[in-house]
């Protein structure tokens, strides 16, 4: 038994693209290239951002119940699937890029408890709801492809659709008002400096959300419960993740959040920034990232 890539939803199109690093990224894991090696000698953010292990530390922790099913909503080319199929029972991605899902199928095409789908998830059946659903890094796009008045709250209900009673949305984003965009790092969908801060003036396609924007929002969308993480530095790369019951304190080292793929001002030190924030009890509000699991 082997990995699935369901082409019967594709539509032939892909929508989005990284454009042509991503016959790169094929070809480096069709022809069994060492990751370790590739990474040491091409400092590429889209090579570092989608072979990079780290990747995986947003949810390898994570206590999955036994013998439970996961969708993985935008899979991408794969950074957390493998991670997934590890914790978990049973795992079905979804992606709207023939070429992202043939690169996340290469990379875990040994493991037989993984499906793969290419298409919209609103054209998708499945057989079954899921015990948990993921999001990473998908939620602040919903602007682009959910044609709604109130696209972020829509997508989030329509998701709930394939959720069990009982399960869980683990969703990852950046936070809006994180301490590294007054530190002078440029917004990482929009590559402008304080664009989340003014609030992404002149753009609907993309964003992010304060802590009580957050929790507002999956209120609203049907998930009350909800247990707040902050990775550091973010969500993408993180090195800690602190929970809601385990916040940093003032003799934590919370580095400076790079700006892989673009130069940065750097207005003042982050780290000690950081410390006086902490010691005012503000960390949650000025946290880089959020990770939520939520449900009913």
């Amino acid at each position: 038994m082997s990995a699935k890539l369901n082409l019967e939803f594709y539509s032939g199109t892909d929508h989005y693209s990284d454009g042509d690093i991503e016959d790169e990224l094929l070809e480096i894991i069709k022809s069994g290239q060492d990751i370790e090696k590739v990474l040491v000698n091409d400092n590429r953010w889209p090579i570092l951002y989608h072979l990079s292990p780290i990747r995986q530390n947003i949810i390898n922790w994570y206590p999955f119940k036994a013998n439970t099913t996961c969708l993985e909503i935008g899979g991408g080319c794969g950074a957390i699937t493998g991670a997934l199929c590890d914790g978990l029972y049973k795992v079905k991605v979804v992606e709207l890029s023939k070429r992202r899902s043939t690169i996340n199928y290469e990379r875990n095409k040994h493991r037989d408890n993984l499906e793969i789908f290419v298409g919209n998830l609103n054209d998708i059946k499945f057989d079954d709801k899921f015990d948990y659903i993921t999001l990473n890094g998908v939620l602040e796009y919903a602007g682009s492809f959910t044609n709604t008045d109130e696209p972020y709250k829509d997508f989030l209900k329509n998701v709930k659709k394939f959720l069990k009673p009982n399960g869980k949305l683990i969703v990852a984003i950046e936070n809006r008002y994180g301490l590294k965009y007054f530190a002078g790092a440029k917004e990482d969908h929009t590559a402008k400096e304080f664009d989340s801060i003014t609030g992404y003036t002149g753009n609907k396609n993309v964003r992010t959300f304060g802590k009580k924007e957050l929790e507002v929002l999956l209120n609203e969308s049907g998930y009350p419960v909800q247990e707040f993480y902050y990775p550091h530095p973010d969500y993408k790369m993180p090195m800690e993740i602190y929970s809601q019951h385990w916040l940093p304190t003032t003799q934590s080292l919370l580095s400076k959040a790079p700006n892989f793929d673009n130069e940065r001002y750097e207005l003042f030190n982050e780290s000690e920034g950081f410390r006086g924030i902490i010691e005012n009890g503000q960390y949650e509000f000025f946290a880089n990232s959020f990770l939520v699991v939520c449900g009913e």
